[in-house]
């Protein structure tokens, strides 16, 4: 069967290479209606994620092994194939025999260039190991001298590197339901993960574990904003950017289900999500709603809420290992264009905020110009808004997802 998810792979690949959709959403969709195994699904992930990884260096090492122009179709077979010769354990002979089979037109060039590949490999990755950092690293030249900026050169090879890494499956033990100390003790291998209390690894997820709401899929440095939240039982709390909920979820544990939050997000399907975790994870006290958090609304009434989550959208460059694709969908252009729609929409929910009440600001973002840049903006321009604490999370220190969050308080 692995035919069949190499052959899913390639189809992946090249639609995402077509539409440039979000990768994760396209190989949810693609995996949902399809009647792979477990085993195939898992290979599907692996060749997909990995050439989309590595997409400059596939392209680097086509280059070396071809002269002239190579069509689209062609690329996508030859990135999939040299792909698993240079970044798998496959045999030589079955990667070759299986991604000349998915050609189309051009299976004696496919061929000849991975049996030349194969023959050059320890040249090949010779001259590689030499390239630009760019190719190297298979990130945008304008990301790696961005982070070379902000954060040293040492740390932005190392960010790179920890982007090019498979990300595990980590996990938050939902306390409506039980334990961390009872799911470790439930499933052998699985580990604490030291960022935080109710983080834990496993080695596998079992299929009772989700569907009894035991757990929720979450990388811990998102745990870090609701922390700083700190909602209490019995308060009103308003989570601005809500779906698919793992913050809220979050929050309504803290809260022990008492007392209401708001969780609003703009789309249906994105709701549907939301209030499906909420009812797995059995969280009773939210109200979630397809709601434009910018516009007036009865739900949104000015100095009603104890405490406000405004997670607001962002570059997600805190989260390239896993959302793969970010870092071809990025442009210098959104560095200027988040930062007002962030501002935006803070001095938007500060309004709704009571006096004495806390509005906490993240993001997945490494970037100043989203992060610290807009906290101390919203201090600075919005009356009554006093920045209280703010907290980076960075990958190549703290060994999680990227992230950023800034504690206000209401005067």
């Amino acid at each position: 069967m692995a035919a069949n998810a190499r052959s899913t792979a390639h189809r992946l690949l090249a639609e995402w290479e077509r539409k440039r959709p979000h990768a994760d959403e396209l190989l949810h969709e693609k995996l949902a209606s399809s009647k792979l195994s477990d085993r195939d699904r898992a290979l599907v992930t692996e060749l997909y994620y990995g050439v989309l990884r590595r997409l400059s260096e596939l392209d680097f090492l086509i280059a070396r092994l071809r002269d002239g122009e190579v069509d689209d179709d062609t690329r996508a077979v030859l990135r999939l194939g040299l792909y698993q010769l240079f970044h798998t354990r496959m045999p030589a002979f079955a990667i070759v025999k299986e991604t000349v089979s998915l050609s189309r037109r051009a299976g004696g060039l496919v061929n000849a260039i991975l049996r030349r590949a194969d023959r050059e490999r320890d040249s090949l990755q010779s001259a590689l190991a030499t390239a630009p950092l760019p190719v190297r690293t298979s990130h945008p030249d304008f990301l790696l001298e961005k982070w070379t900026s902000n954060f040293g050169a040492e740390a932005a090879l190392a960010l790179a590197e920890w982007n090019n890494t498979p990300a595990p499956v980590l996990l938050r033990a939902n306390t409506l339901r039980t334990t961390r100390d009872e799911l470790l003790a439930s499933l052998p291998g699985a580990e604490p993960h030291p960022f935080h209390p109710l983080a834990l690894r496993a080695p596998r997820i079992p299929v009772d574990w989700l569907e009894r709401g035991l757990c929720y899929v979450q990388d811990p440095s998102t745990l870090a904003a609701c922390d700083m939240l700190d909602p209490q039982p019995g308060e009103l709390v308003l989570d601005a950017c809500a779906a698919p909920g793992g913050k809220t979820t979050a929050l309504a544990a803290l809260m022990r289900n008492e007392g209401r939050i708001i969780a609003s997000d703009l789309w249906e399907s994105r709701v549907a999500r939301l209030r499906e975790n909420c009812e797995r994870l059995g969280t009773t006290n939210v109200r979630a709603l397809v709601l434009d958090t910018m516009k007036e609304s009865p739900e949104l009434a000015p100095r009603s809420f104890d405490r406000i989550l405004v997670d607001a959208p962002c570059s997600n460059t805190g989260v390239i290992r896993r959302r793969v694709d970010v870092r071809w969908r990025l442009s210098e252009e959104d560095f200027l264009r988040m930062p007002a729609q962030q501002l935006a929409l803070l001095r938007r929910c500060a309004g709704l905020l009571k006096s004495g009440g806390t509005l906490v600001y993240s993001t997945c973002s490494l970037e100043p110009e989203e992060n610290e840049h807009v906290a101390d903006e919203a201090a600075r321009t919005i009356p009554g808004l006093r920045l209280h604490t703010t907290r980076h999370i960075r990958p190549w220190v703290d060994a999680v997802d990227g992230a950023f969050c800034a504690k206000f308080i209401a005067t």
